[in-house]
């Protein structure tokens, strides 16, 4: 995909996040609508400032097909904030005595919706980094 459609996309999608949150209406709670204005408006800039540097561009792609996912995940379930995730039980960290082979980590990765990829620690990945290490 050409760089100048990439942007294109970016901007379109920032736009409509924007829009969306200035138009945002809280269902169960009408008195908590401008906190979740604020908090649309809030997690948009902090997540595409903190991937405004990322070059490559399948990993723009799944930040771009992120952010429209939990967009319609809000306007369906009419919440802005990110909804729980139910993982297999054998896709759960095991305890402390024990090793995880790499085909756990793969399964606990295709586990985790798209819509939670930018909720990932830094610590979660350097963990995971080092245990994958010593296998």
């Amino acid at each position: 995909m050409s760089k100048n459609l990439t942007y294109f996309r970016v901007l379109q999608l920032y736009k409509r996040i924007i829009k969306i949150s200035y138009s945002w209406q809280a269902i169960n709670h009408p008195s908590k609508t401008l906190e979740e204005q604020i908090y649309f408006r809030n997690q948009a800039r902090e997540l595409f400032r903190k991937n405004k540097n990322v070059k490559d561009s399948n990993e723009i792609e799944e930040h771009i097909r992120e952010g429209e996912a939990r967009i319609e995940l809000a306007c369906h379930y009419r919440n802005p904030y990110p909804r729980l995730v139910n993982l297999p039980t054998y896709s759960l960290p095991p305890n402390r005595n024990r090793i995880r082979f790499k085909s756990e980590y793969e399964t606990e990765d295709m586990s985790r919706p798209i819509y939670l990829k930018s909720f990932e620690t830094k610590e979660e990945t350097l963990d995971n980094d080092e245990q994958f290490k010593s296998n």
